[in-house]
């Protein structure tokens, strides 16, 4: 295992197939882990504060405002997942000659965009 192959937090582990059908385990460094994180954890707290504001029985538009708020975060959060995933996943899995990971990526970005 070389240095970038080096398992931390921010590594994660996933497995593929090679050009010959071979089950490997692959370990990769994505840069953005602890900005996702971050904003995730970002989103959860508007989220729960939204909750408390229709319990406390705020304006129907205000709700509505704040919930696009999140949703705009998640999605942003959401399109920098599929550029880390880009950028290391596909480009090892294009390297290898491995079509399930793009037929899988048509896939998460088809439900993403739904």
């Amino acid at each position: 295992m070389n240095n970038k192959e080096k398992f931390n937090k921010e590594d994660h582990r996933y497995n593929r197939e090679n050009s010959t059908n071979e089950k490997q385990e692959q370990v990769h460094q994505h840069t953005n882990t602890k900005a996702i994180l971050n904003r995730l954890s970002k989103a959860t707290g508007h989220l729960e504060a939204i909750r408390k504001m229709v319990e406390s029985g705020r304006d129907c538009s205000e709700v509505l405002i704040q919930l696009s708020a999140v949703k705009s975060a998640i999605n942003n959060t959401g399109k920098i997942i599929l550029q880390d995933h880009i950028e290391h996943c596909i480009v090892s899995a294009v390297e290898d000659g491995n079509q399930k990971a793009l037929d899988d990526l048509r896939k998460a970005i088809d439900q993403f965009m739904k």
